[in-house]
């Protein structure tokens, strides 16, 4: 059977795997798509501890929330942004966040030794081989958090198709439409902004002793401070941190939707108009391959080294 080039992307579609890698597939099987499929998990799983070297940078972020008292976030990572826009893939990393959301394993070692959800009869870790092996790159579960609500709710906001995955976590007697409605505005203030601290109360003295060195050394190192007594490079020096301090920290940021109120502001605004105690406890924000160094690839060499050229 010939097998053609709409064959070809459509097998890489339904799979992500390589486009060569779909055209021997297709070969081997005389063109039977789903055959090709089960001809790439089960010769791509050799493969799958080779591919485990290669920088996986992309991928996603998925949030599940259970009951409005518990969320889980994964961040599951792939090498290409190709694999991270595939249902397969999109499909898998929704998996391994309700798995989360539904266990109490308390780190991604944890995780992988667990009896998959969607087949018990094998591993999270040998459900993630498999992946690898369909799907043709380096797949990773990078880290996931799970936040549970004891005297309050939990709600969550993604960003750009998962690139970002945040849950925030609120103290509240009140649980309606409006709170949440709230929650969720913090929460996307949150994925915009990325504040490190819910409040100033939270910050740890050795940030703020680190920071003040910092700002201590630029303006010493400023020539318009070169005359200025000590006392009123102090009071500059606690100036520029307090200003500092809310950018970084949530409850002291400009609410992105109001700019004349600051978000505590506007949360004891909505407590007020809901008869609500309510309060932001805490807060989760992932961002897709924040921290790890990506592989920069000279796009034409590789064309003209696959082509062998």
């Amino acid at each position: 059977m010939a097998i053609t080039a709409g064959m070809v992307k459509e097998l890489r579609e339904m799979t992500g795997a390589g486009m060569m890698d779909c055209k021997k597939a297709l070969n081997e099987t005389n063109g039977d798509m789903e055959a090709a499929v089960e001809y790439l998990r089960k010769n791509g799983q050799a493969k799958a501890e080779k591919k485990a070297g290669r920088i996986a940078a992309e991928g996603l972020c998925r949030v599940v929330v259970k009951d409005d008292k518990t969320a889980a976030v994964v961040e599951v990572n792939s090498e290409t942004d190709f694999v991270a826009k595939n249902e397969q893939f999109q499909n898998f990393v929704e998996a391994v966040a309700e798995q989360v959301v539904s266990s109490d394993v308390a780190d991604v070692d944890a995780l992988m030794a667990a009896s998959w959800i969607q087949d018990s009869s094998k591993t999270v870790k040998e459900a993630l081989v498999e992946k690898i092996a369909t799907i043709g790159e380096n797949l990773t579960i990078r880290r996931f958090a799970k936040v549970t609500a004891e005297n309050g709710c939990v709600v969550s906001y993604t960003h750009g198709g998962g690139r970002i995955g945040v849950i925030v976590e609120a103290e509240t007697d009140v649980v309606n439409d409006a709170v949440k409605e709230c929650l969720t505005n913090v929460a996307m203030q949150i994925a915009a902004l990325n504040p490190k601290y819910v409040s100033t109360a939270e910050v740890p003295e050795e940030y703020k002793e680190h920071e003040k060195e910092i700002l201590l050394a630029q303006a010493k190192n400023d020539p318009k401070n070169a005359n200025k007594p000590e006392n009123i490079i102090e009071k500059m020096i606690s100036g520029r941190l307090a200003k500092e301090l809310k950018e970084v920290c949530l409850l002291e940021q400009a609410y992105v939707k109001d700019g004349d109120l600051n978000v505590a502001q506007y949360v004891a605004q909505v407590a007020k108009e809901t008869g609500a105690n309510l309060s932001v406890k805490g807060f989760v924000r992932f961002e897709t391959g924040e921290g790890i160094e990506k592989e920069v690839t000279d796009f034409a060499a590789e064309v003209a080294a696959q082509a062998g050229l």
